[in-house]
């Protein structure tokens, strides 16, 4: 008897995510990445020679690809990523001919259970493509508070998401079931006045830390102000104005069909390399 795989690891709160974001709105939302993210988006569909009669977007925090896209698209219906990781997606299988997501997967515990299940719902020759933060997004602000705690507190709590890196999402797309799958990044660096204008910045986001591991006491005046030294003195400009790293991993893949490119089986070429050296150089 076959045993059910492990369940993913439990890292976000979703609940929490949904409430950080609600407050967002309501603290009139930063939208300014998502905003770049929606216009490259709509670049890189500008590349594809095709239509989209049927497309949803995954999860995607705001209206920025709804505003962007439309005018392509026409109607783009939206799909919520669940909270709770045993509740399926709100798609039928082979039902889309086109997937988007912005600035969403990162905060999904079981990404590959949801790659899986957008490669279900996507027509033959159907195409996903999204953003996600991952890399080495906010490391200075990471190791900042990292320096500040083990100084002041005599240890690290985890305080900023763990994001999966360029090889893990390609492996992912392949995982799914996904062909042609490209991978690529974005890093974007935006400067602030101090860390504690990020931190803001960050809370109308909604991206603040959502971490089912967080520390669930207040933070320490004296850790806040010793991690804002630290940042100032390792990551700021001539001018005193910090820097905060964004690292958007741009994925996108077919769900496969037979008129898809199909890469040659080893050893079925017919001309060896030396053969095409010599005929290469006439």
């Amino acid at each position: 008897m076959a045993s059910n795989p492990p369940a993913a690891p439990l890292l976000f709160d979703g609940a929490l995510l949904q409430r950080r974001q609600d407050r967002a709105r309501r603290l009139e939302a930063a939208t300014f990445l998502l905003e770049r993210v929606a216009e490259d988006m709509a670049e890189r569909l500008a590349a594809v020679v095709r239509d989209f009669k049927t497309a949803a977007d995954f999860g995607t925090p705001g209206d920025q690809l709804c505003k962007v896209l439309g005018g392509r698209l026409g109607r783009l219906s939206r799909i919520d990523l669940p909270i709770a990781e045993s509740e399926p997606l709100a798609v039928q299988a082979e039902s889309l001919d086109l997937a988007l997501s912005a600035l969403a997967f990162q905060f999904v515990n079981d990404l590959p259970g949801v790659l899986a299940q957008i490669r279900r719902a996507l027509r033959p020759d159907g195409l996903l493509l999204a953003a996600m933060m991952g890399g080495d997004t906010l490391t200075e602000l990471r190791q900042s508070f990292a320096a500040a705690e083990a100084e002041l507190e005599g240890g690290v709590s985890p305080r900023v998401a763990p994001f999966a890196d360029l090889r893990d999402i390609g492996a992912l797309l392949q995982r799914a079931g996904l062909a042609l799958t490209v991978t690529d990044v974005d890093r974007i660096v935006v400067r602030y006045d101090s860390a504690f204008a990020l931190m803001h910045d960050l809370r109308r986001m909604g991206a603040t830390n959502i971490l089912v591991e967080r520390r669930r006491i207040p933070t320490r005046r004296a850790t806040m102000l010793r991690m804002a030294q630290f940042y100032g003195e390792r990551f700021a400009d001539p001018d005193g104005r910090i820097r905060a790293t964004f690292d958007v991993i741009w994925l996108s893949g077919w769900a496969p069909h037979e008129s898809q490119q199909k890469p040659l089986r080893p050893g079925s070429g017919k001309m060896g390399l030396e053969q095409a050296v010599k005929k290469a150089r006439g």
